[in-house]
């Protein structure tokens, strides 16, 4: 990865050239420093391992937000699974790293790696992370929609949330046609920005698998139609969004059987969440007199 814009500062830490100055002035030019800091936001949430930690920082002037995940000491089952997954010895916070590369590198909106590092033990790893920049004036669809989605159903409108909803489909295809697989693909993780592009966050499941590509396709598939809220998006749009990934204007025998599978994923999902109390987002209700 050096050779992809980044440089060595230290035995075991690589930074983006343009980012070398900011993380120096910052005193973030070695591993300790980097596992040392204290004086950032933590993204903790519930869940999280012990061994992982997440913080949101600035650096220089003026301030640019960069966002470092962190892994100290994480257990050997979590790396022996991590390897088997991603068919090859790497540590955990360099998993993302290589998703993050090859689908920038083919236009697909992704946030910017700024630096990474990694220390190994013998065989197993000690601790590694990944610092990545902010995908600027943008939000998680699951917080924030195209504008046309709260504004009254006129016939503009409409037109609007329909070229939205094709839009989408038309990402998740390309972004599946580089033979990922996000295996996380909610809308939380899907970012709008004011220019109206969007971009994928989260990417350190993300595979490139060989045998399971379907498998992981179609759950990528039922997670985005998990995570679209039932009052916001219809039936229609359900099927708007399908015809347009699939690139056809009417279901096949063989379409209707994904459809079929996604559905029932999706429905596995909500009995899940559903025993833990947490709703399933497409089995909202939707607003009286909404129109589509």
């Amino acid at each position: 990865m050096v050779d992809r814009g980044f440089e060595p500062v230290c035995e075991g830490m690589w930074v983006r050239r343009d980012y070398r100055d900011r993380l120096a002035a910052a005193g973030l030019s070695s591993l300790e420093a980097v596992f040392e800091l204290q004086s950032a936001t933590s993204l903790s949430k519930p869940g999280l391992a012990p061994y992982r930690s997440r913080l949101r920082l600035n650096l220089g002037q003026p301030a640019v937000t960069v966002y470092l995940k962190r892994y100290d000491r994480p257990p050997v089952t979590t790396q022996v699974r991590n390897w088997l997954t991603l068919g090859r010895r790497i540590p955990c916070g360099l998993a993302e790293a290589g998703p993050l590369l090859d689908l920038a590198a083919v236009g697909i909106g992704v946030p910017e790696m700024v630096a990474y590092g990694r220390q190994w033990g013998r065989l197993f790893e000690r601790r590694s992370f990944i610092m990545t920049g902010e995908l600027p004036r943008s939000d998680a669809l699951e917080r924030r929609l195209p504008a046309c989605f709260s504004a009254p159903p006129t016939p503009g409108v409409l037109v609007q949330r329909r070229q939205f909803v094709r839009r989408l489909a038309a990402f998740a295809a390309r972004f599946h046609r580089t033979g990922y697989r996000h295996r996380d693909l909610y809308l939380s993780h899907i970012f709008y920005a004011d220019d109206g592009s969007l971009a994928l966050i989260d990417l350190a499941r993300a595979v490139r698998p060989r045998l399971t590509a379907e498998r992981f396709r179609l759950k990528d598939i039922s997670q985005l139609h998990y995570s679209a809220p039932g009052s916001v998006f219809s039936d229609t749009d359900r099927l708007r969004f399908y015809l347009a990934y699939a690139g056809i204007r009417r279901l096949g025998t063989a379409d209707k059987a994904i459809i079929k599978k996604v559905l029932r994923k999706a429905r596995r999902m909500a009995r899940h969440d559903r025993r833990h109390g947490r709703a399933a987002p497409f089995m909202e209700r939707r607003a009286e007199g909404m129109t589509r």
